[in-house]
């Protein structure tokens, strides 16, 4: 009964399913709204450039502090599908035991920190203080220890080349080079440099995979997944990008605990997620006086500093 509400919900109240920088796309524009040719066209003013509000500039100049090159980002996004109803970022953070959805690689370019990702409009190179926009819960930064610093510049300078090539995203999240999800292109622009961060779990083992069993089950069958192909993960301290021995934490706001009791129904989940308005992070997310900033290195100094005026 409940599954015929459901699915008639789908029908007859359709959400848009967009995240805030999807709305942030100029009217008209066709392809990557945050490629190369997007890029050169808002250098060039052939499109508007983005108007920051209060909440960006904050977070503008937190990343001016805090964020150096290589510096690896996590948030927990808000990407939608069935029309806006099923949580798909939730649900992925959710059943892999991880406070995180999302990654992306750090840049200081011109003085102005930028982050490299990928998503289903291809790789991107957005401000830092837009990518955050898309941040509706926790939100992390890891960096290579001191040992390891030669390989940020060379993370850099592949998420560049991919950014460049317009590399494809990776619908099957699979592990080869043609095509890249988040996580894995996080991933390989140091493993592919010759420092693997974390290896790949099969979705099977992931941690809380049987209490989503329908959730998953539906998951499989939309997808040409199975529980036995490796995938890499944004993680959590056992596993992932997050647990790398090779990374110490610049950042990490204070995590919210994972769901214990009863799954949500899908239209309920999307209701709960959350969310924030466009120019204003989660308050979960937001640099706050008192959140953990461990590890060593200048920016955790700057990331002290700018938590205060926050």
């Amino acid at each position: 009964m409940w599954t015929i509400v459901w699915m008639m919900s789908l029908v007859y109240n359709s959400h848009d399913g967009l995240e805030a920088t999807d709305r942030l796309i100029p009217p008209g524009w066709q392809g990557n709204p945050w490629g190369p040719e997007a890029t050169k066209a808002r250098e060039a003013g052939q499109i508007p450039q983005i108007a920051l509000t209060e909440g960006m500039k904050q977070w503008d100049r937190w990343g001016k502090l805090v964020l150096r090159d290589g510096d690896i980002l996590f948030r927990r996004g808000d990407a939608k599908l069935l029309r806006g109803h099923f949580p798909f970022s939730r649900f992925i953070a959710n059943v892999s035991g991880s406070q995180f959805s999302h990654t992306g690689i750090a840049a200081v370019e011109k003085g102005e920190p930028v982050v490299y990702d990928t998503t289903k409009a291809g790789v991107r190179r957005q401000p830092f203080c837009v990518w955050v926009l898309d941040n509706v819960g926790p939100f992390g930064v890891k960096r290579v220890r001191p040992e390891s610093q030669a390989y940020a510049a060379r993370a850099v300078q592949f998420c560049r080349d991919a950014f460049a090539r317009q590399v494809p995203f990776d619908y099957d999240l699979g592990i080869t080079d043609d095509q890249f999800y988040c996580v894995e292109m996080s991933e390989k622009a140091y493993r592919n440099n010759g420092l693997p961060l974390a290896e790949p779990l099969k979705l099977g083992d992931m941690e809380n995979v049987n209490q989503f069993p329908i959730c998953v089950m539906v998951f499989l069958k939309l997808s040409k997944l199975n529980l036995e192909q490796l995938v890499f993960f944004p993680g959590n301290d056992r596993h992932g990008i997050w647990s790398s021995p090779h990374l110490m934490t610049v950042y990490a706001s204070p995590p919210i605990p994972l769901p214990t009791g009863p799954r949500p129904s899908p239209g309920n989940a999307a209701a709960t997620t959350g969310g924030a308005a466009a120019g204003q992070p989660s308050a979960a997310a937001r640099p706050a006086a008192g959140a953990t900033s461990t590890g060593t290195g200048t920016g955790n100094t700057a990331a002290r500093d700018a938590a205060r005026t926050h």
